[in-house]
C-alpha cells in the first residue's frame, strides 16, 4: 500500500534510451508540504527522472505514485489534471504571446467546458474565461510580475521569463510543483527572491516542491531533504548537512582524488536490491 505521508513515491524506476540506461532502479519518496531537491553532475539523470514523473517519458520498469495513484506512462496532460505541474530546464514560453496569455495556457487546464462551447463562446465559457484572466493577473502579482501582463513574454529578462513559467504552472493549481533549474541564469538578487517565492508557495499555498538545481546555495538554503544522483542512480539522500559531508557526493562532484585528499574512503553506490517498495 502507498504511504499517506507521501505525495510522490517511486520504486525501481528505470528509463533506457537504446543501450544507455539514463535512470537505473530509482527509489524516491517525498512528504507532503515540503521542499526537496535532486542534485548531481551534468548527465546524472535528474531531468530524465523528472520527465518520467511528468509523463514525457514512459519508464521501462518501476512504479510512480502521485497521491497514491499510479501515473507511470500516463499522458502529461492527464498528470497535470491530477494537480502535478512542472517547469523546464530550457524555458518553454510562447514568445509571440503576452505574459498573461502564457499564464492562461496553464489556467485553461481547469476549464470545464467543451470545445464546442469554446467555439460558440457560451455565457458559461465566457464567465470561466474572465475568472481565468483574473486568476492570471493575481498570479502575476504573486510571483512579482505586476504591470507586465501585456508585454510579450520574450521581451522580459531571463529571470522574468522564469517567473512567467512558474506562474503558468501555478495556474494549473498544482499540489506538487516540479522545478527544473528554476534559478538558472538569475543573478544573486534574483535567486534570493526566487528562494523567498518558493518558501511562500510551500507556506502560504501548501504546495510541495521538488527542485533540480545546480546552485548549491539555493539547494542548501531551502531544501528539507536532498537526493543525489550520479550515472542514473541515487548515491546519497538526506538533509543538507548530511549531504554536504557525504564522501560519495564529494567524489561525484569533484572526483575520487578530492574525496581521498579530504581523508574519506570511496563508498560503493547504493544497490537497487535495498530499494523502497511502493504499492501492494
Amino acid at each position: 500500500m502507498s504511504d499517506a505521508r507521501y505525495i510522490l513515491e517511486a520504486a525501481g524506476v528505470v528509463k533506457r534510451f537504446g543501450g544507455l540506461t539514463a535512470v537505473n532502479c530509482m527509489d524516491f519518496a517525498m512528504e507532503k508540504g515540503k521542499i526537496y531537491s535532486i542534485i548531481g553532475p551534468n548527465g546524472a539523470g535528474k531531468t530524465t527522472f523528472f520527465n518520467t514523473i511528468s509523463g514525457l517519458y514512459k519508464p521501462e520498469e518501476g512504479r510512480i505514485l502521485f497521491g497514491g495513484r499510479e501515473i507511470q506512462g500516463m499522458a502529461p496532460e492527464k498528470i497535470t489534471a491530477l494537480h502535478l505541474a512542472r517547469t523546464f530546464q530550457n524555458i518553454r514560453l510562447f514568445g509571440g504571446m503576452t505574459v498573461v496569455e502564457n499564464i492562461l495556457v496553464g489556467a485553461y487546464t481547469r476549464l470545464r467546458q467543451s470545445a464546442l462551447q469554446a467555439v460558440l463562446r457560451t455565457r458559461t465559457f465566457v464567465e470561466q474565461e474572465k475568472a481565468a484572466e483574473k486568476k492570471a493577473e493575481g498570479l502575476m502579482e504573486y510571483v512579482g510580475l505586476r504591470g507586465v501582463g501585456n508585454e510579450l513574454a520574450s521581451s522580459l529578462p531571463y529571470g522574468g521569463q522564469r517567473r512567467v513559467e512558474i506562474a503558468r504552472a501555478l495556474a494549473s493549481e498544482p499540489q506538487l510543483l516540479l522545478l527544473d533549474e528554476p534559478t538558472a541564469g538569475m543573478n544573486p538578487a534574483e535567486s534570493e527572491d526566487a528562494m523567498h517565492l518558493f518558501r511562500r508557495l510551500r507556506d502560504e499555498l501548501g504546495i510541495t516542491i521538488l527542485l533540480i538545481e545546480h546552485d548549491m546555495k539555493v539547494v542548501m538554503s531551502i531544501s528539507e531533504r536532498i537526493t543525489v544522483m550520479d550515472y542514473g542512480e541515487k548515491i546519497a539522500e538526506g538533509g543538507p548537512a548530511q549531504i554536504a559531508a557525504d564522501p560519495r557526493v564529494i567524489e561525484a562532484y569533484l572526483g575520487r582524488g578530492a574525496a581521498a585528499s579530504a581523508g574519506m574512503d570511496a563508498i560503493e553506490k547504493t544497490s537497487c536490491e535495498s530499494g523502497t517498495e511502493v504499492g501492494p
